[in-house]
């Protein structure tokens, strides 16, 4: 029989935020069976931002896990940051970070990466983090507005990684996911998003969580059909994924796409 997909509930009840950022983030090669994943994401993100070409106010992350590396890059840039999730758990890990709480994880080892690709000071980057996030707010892309019962102001810039493919079903949720993505957006705002491909698994520890299986070219033609203009897209191929114990992807891909400036 086969398993269940792993909705937003599942994640609330059983996934362990820090052991994910332990087994996943403690290094910026990133989990041992997911060679350089981590690395690509953060050299993709760091190419993108780090040129100054997207910039603006207010940037926003949808499905940010317990995690904050996705705005290291873009924290120069924006000046108001929203980080977001579905389960409790994943948001009170982000915040003890934030507060620089005892025990929160370390982020030094991925942030130190970061600062040597784009020549900046560590120590100024987590403070600009800490002082430029703004909200950590709940998040459910199953919902028209995400942020329900809160409505956010357009964003100029919204990021996504790894999160509508763990969040949707079918390719009917995931086309519904990024049409509510798109409405947090402002006419001509930048779509970064991170995704793997072809990914029907990952395990954090001994904890098994679905995944949609997306290809390349149905993601693009889900954002053509929302009046996207796709203006970057890069592919890492996974290496040996005989070797991968943790998930099944077969690739991760980064991209950067303009929503339509017509209101």
């Amino acid at each position: 029989m086969e398993a269940s997909f792993t909705e937003g509930e599942f994640y609330q009840q059983h996934f362990d935020s820090r052991a994910y950022i332990d087994n996943f983030y403690s290094s910026p090669e990133g989990h041992s069976g997911e060679k350089n994943l981590l690395t690509f994401v953060l050299d993709s993100l760091s190419k993108t931002f780090s040129a100054g070409r997207y910039k603006g106010q207010t940037l926003v992350e949808v499905g940010s896990g317990p995690t904050i590396h996705s705005v290291l890059s873009a924290c120069e840039h924006f000046q108001e940051i929203v980080l977001s999730d579905f389960a409790d758990g994943n948001r009170r890990e982000v915040e003890k970070w934030l507060r620089n709480e005892e025990g929160c994880f370390n982020w030094e080892p991925v942030i130190q990466h970061v600062c040597h690709m784009e020549k900046r000071s560590p120590s100024e980057v987590e403070a600009k983090v800490r002082q430029r996030v703004k909200q950590v707010l709940k998040c459910d892309v199953r919902l028209e507005n995400p942020f329900h019962p809160q409505t956010l102001k357009p964003a100029d810039c919204v990021i996504t990684c790894l999160c509508l493919e763990a969040a949707c079903r079918d390719m009917l949720e995931y086309k519904k996911a990024l049409a509510h993505i798109a409405t947090l957006l402002r006419p001509a705002g930048v779509l970064v998003m991170v995704a793997v491909l072809e990914e029907s698994f990952y395990y954090v520890n001994q904890t098994r969580f679905s995944c949609l299986q997306l290809s390349k070219e149905s993601i693009e033609a889900e954002l053509q059909d929302l009046g996207f203009t796709i203006q970057e897209l890069n592919i890492l191929p996974s290496p040996k994924p005989e070797n991968n114990d943790v998930s099944d992807h077969k690739a991760v891909l980064h991209l950067v796409a303009l929503k339509s400036d017509k209101k």
